[in-house]
């Protein structure tokens, strides 16, 4: 089998693929500074007469898996495939693994690190600072910047997934209450409690949002739930913007409802005039969709790839996480 390979990929794992497939062709996008559009990549598949695909952010639309028909298997290395046309691959009998949870870690951290500087005004602190505004003798620091600890607090997470389950993990030495809202998990530790959407908004003092985007969960996150939380709660939104309506969290942080946000996405990627007034509040700490971004997630990405294709190819195990289409197991797999 011939493998292309576009995602960013290290030496090792691609040698394990090698002894496992025979033939990598290896052209990551990462040189390129973006990922390849369709034409690229459809020209990139065709060019090196690969029987499968393993990407990250390139565009494998429809066109490229039609004009491709006859690919044993499409990798994404993403949490989610979202950037291939997977009902189309499933028509085909290709199958679509992806590496859910490749960026749980980067994500928990950053979580931990940016509710921290929230709760003990850190960044207002560097600016004070840094403005030279330190006076002789003056206390004026100590007291105004005083924050709290997140060590007690009631943490609430909306989705209770890989990523969410590992911030109550770590967590657990601060020591934090856990509360969350997910109808699909059934299997958790039990000192967790689980409750309905209401109860994690009004009795959490952070709300954290880990939800992919669907059908049922876009706009979910409105007014009436936002303004359950109390005065001086945090919400946290490092999933995807649009599970939330921003027009309504706009509203509770100008009006002081709430302590304050820390965000990692954007209704708009660059975001628009609407974006910037939630990014320019002084209690709100944004980044610009960084929460996954580690070296280490790659690394993380070529282990469970190379795993999953281990069981699929190698120990002919069908029953894995890691297979986005589960439709195609009731056609017979080429």
């Amino acid at each position: 089998m011939r493998v292309l390979i576009t995602a960013p990929y290290h030496e090792s794992g691609l040698k394990a693929l090698e002894q496992q497939f025979g033939t990598i062709i290896y052209r990551s996008w990462k040189p390129n500074g973006r990922a390849y559009n369709e034409q690229e990549i459809l020209q990139l598949l065709q060019s090196s007469h690969a029987d499968a695909l393993i990407t990250e952010h390139d565009h494998v639309t429809a066109n490229v898996i039609r004009a491709v028909p006859g690919l044993q298997f499409i990798g994404v290395c993403r949490g989610t495939p979202s950037n291939v046309a997977v009902p189309v691959a499933t028509e085909l009998g290709i199958p679509v693994f992806f590496t859910p949870a490749r960026n749980a870690q980067a994500v928990a951290e950053m979580f931990i690190s940016n509710v921290i500087m929230l709760l003990r005004n850190t960044i207002p602190g560097i600016g004070w600072l840094k403005g030279r505004q330190w006076q002789e003798g003056a206390h004026d620091s100590y007291l105004h910047f005083k924050g709290n600890e997140l060590a007690g607090k009631t943490i609430g997470m909306v989705g209770f997934g890989a990523i969410g389950q590992l911030i109550a993990r770590l967590l657990k030495p601060y020591p934090c209450n856990i509360l969350f809202y997910d109808p699909y998990v059934a299997d958790y530790d039990k000192g967790y409690q689980q409750c309905s959407l209401e109860e994690v908004f009004s009795g959490a003092d952070i709300v954290s949002i880990h939800l992919p985007v669907t059908a049922e969960t876009k706009g979910m996150i409105n007014g009436a739930l936002l303004k359950k939380m109390k005065k001086d709660a945090i919400f946290v939104n490092t999933a995807r913007a649009s599970v939330v309506k921003r027009e309504d969290l706009l509203e509770v942080l100008e009006s002081r409802a709430i302590r304050g946000a820390v965000l990692d996405v954007f209704d708009n990627e660059p975001p628009d005039a609407l974006d910037y007034r939630i990014i320019d509040l002084p209690h709100v700490i944004a980044t610009p969709h960084i929460a996954g971004a580690t070296f280490e997630v790659e690394d993380h990405h070529v282990e469970i790839m190379n795993r999953a294709l281990l069981q699929w190819y190698a120990k002919g195990n069908k029953q894995i996480a890691e297979l986005a289409n589960k439709e195609i197991l009731k056609a017979p797999i080429q």
